[in-house]
């Protein structure tokens, strides 16, 4: 395993985090457990989870993912060797049923935080970001999207100094953000650094070979002001692992099981999902090998989310820290995304 630190921080963590969001809907508790055994003993430290997991969010499995992470603890008492990550849910008309409010109000910080720290049977937390933002914003990229005025206030010293009282108390470590954009990353680290305040040192965005948004404004700011990236959806659903190339039906996939996840399915990500493959396949790689090697080497990245549903899917994911793409290979990846530019945003 290779390893960096949390930015600004001492904390140790691996290049691949574990994604857990599937703990409690495609997976079983046992299931869950046997990752995270299996992720550990790969030197995996990181693990990251959220109040609404497992994904899709639903009232039946809300909170699902962080039990089952509790529950692995107190069996395993490994919590001092993981670096754990949770969020707290933004506003979302579908999700009424977490909280009275959905948003980052003292009480609603309180409630989430300490709700999420009893599932997980934890004390602290190393890593708490926000999961979307509360205002009205394209934080999922979406081409066409129309900045309009809403009702927010810009509320962002209010957030931080709650935050602040959830360090002083030892219950949070450190925190980040989560589907940001750039103005959002920014607008926290002014905040705190005129104002002493904590400092953001993550965002966690999507970025794949099929969205690579994150380089147009985002990747300056996480470099300038050495703000970490965690790449989450790297395999794109399962996309990039070249399944759906074959013609077999793969039941069993998140897009195939939940077919509102379309943002992958299209005719421009499948065409350029073969484009991948071929270069792949030209360099006696794997399609997975070359999607997460390629997020893994970005100098921006922190650490790469992986999520898997079996075993061999998680082994054959944490074996590409192993893989290093060559100029060449950065090259052909870069002309296929001049010919097709991001159709997965």
């Amino acid at each position: 395993m290779k390893y960096t630190t949390l930015p600004n921080t001492d904390i140790k963590v691996s290049k691949i985090c574990l994604g857990t969001m599937t703990f409690g809907e495609q997976n079983t508790e046992a299931e869950g457990h046997a990752q995270m055994d299996y992720a550990l003993e790969q030197g995996v430290n990181f693990f990251d989870t959220a109040e609404m997991y497992s994904v899709p969010g639903r009232k039946e499995t809300y909170g699902s993912t962080e039990r089952i992470i509790g529950t692995w603890f107190k069996k395993t008492r490994n919590r001092d060797k993981v670096v754990l990550a949770s969020k707290i849910a933004g506003p979302n008309p579908n999700f009424g049923y977490m909280r009275d409010k959905l948003d980052f109000s003292p009480a609603s910080i309180k409630y989430a935080l300490d709700n999420s720290l009893k599932r997980l049977q934890t004390d602290y937390l190393d890593l708490y970001q926000l999961h979307w933002p509360e205002r009205k914003t394209n934080y999922f990229g979406q081409r066409g999207f129309k900045v309009q005025e809403d009702a927010w206030e810009d509320n962002i010293h209010a957030v931080l100094e709650t935050l602040d009282g959830f360090v002083k108390e030892g219950k949070i470590k450190h925190i980040g953000l989560s589907n940001e954009t750039p103005w959002g990353i920014m607008r926290f680290l002014e905040e705190s650094k005129y104002q002493n305040l904590p400092r953001i040192k993550t965002v966690q965005n999507p970025y794949s070979l099929l969205n690579r948004l994150f380089e147009v404004g985002s990747a300056e700011v996480c470099l300038r002001e050495n703000v970490g990236l965690l790449a989450y959806s790297p395999m794109a659903f399962g996309v990039l692992s070249g399944k759906f190339l074959t013609g077999e039906s793969h039941p069993k996939a998140r897009v195939n099981l939940f077919p509102n996840y379309s943002r992958y399915s299209s005719a421009q990500c499948t065409e350029a999902t073969k484009l991948y493959s071929e270069i792949a396949k030209k360099n006696g790689l794997t399609l997975t090998e070359l999607s997460l090697a390629f997020i893994e080497q970005q100098s921006f990245v922190t650490s790469t989310i992986i999520g898997a549903t079996t075993l061999a899917q998680l082994k054959e994911n944490i074996d590409t820290i192993k893989v290093s793409l060559s100029d060449e290979i950065i090259a052909a990846i870069n002309q296929v995304q001049a010919i097709i530019p991001d159709p997965a945003p």
